[in-house]
């Protein structure tokens, strides 16, 4: 039988975070497109949308949720390519929409790290 305490516990995706270093010259054009995308929400339009506007930091941050199990996985910007999670998966969203608004704001990549890893890590 579990325990309450088990019952109830939130659970993390994962012990750590891998962050890897950006690559020099990344860009977005792996990320499915609109067009690609156009079975989805709004909701996950506009969240590949902002995984295009800031590819350098994308391919700096780890994935949280398990992604980085698959094969070819480098980054969170992995995520939003075809084999990625990101379509259906909360953590990859919720990364992506941190990392945007921090990027925004003009937080470093090291502190969008910080933050993610505080959330997800």
């Amino acid at each position: 039988m579990l325990s309450a305490a088990l019952v109830l516990a939130p659970r993390r995706a994962v012990a750590a975070i891998d962050h890897p270093e950006p690559r020099t010259g990344i860009d977005s054009a792996d990320v499915l497109t609109a067009e690609q995308l156009s079975a989805f929400p709004e909701s996950i339009l506009e969240i590949y949308e902002m995984i295009r506007e800031i590819p350098h930091v994308a391919d700096g941050i780890g994935c949280g949720c398990g992604c980085a199990a698959m094969p070819h996985y480098r980054s969170l910007l992995t995520c939003y390519h075809a084999r990625g999670l990101a379509t259906g998966c909360p953590i990859c969203q919720g990364e992506a929409r941190l990392a945007y608004r921090r990027h925004k704001e003009g937080q470093s990549l090291d502190q969008i790290r910080r933050a993610i890893d505080a959330r997800w890590g």
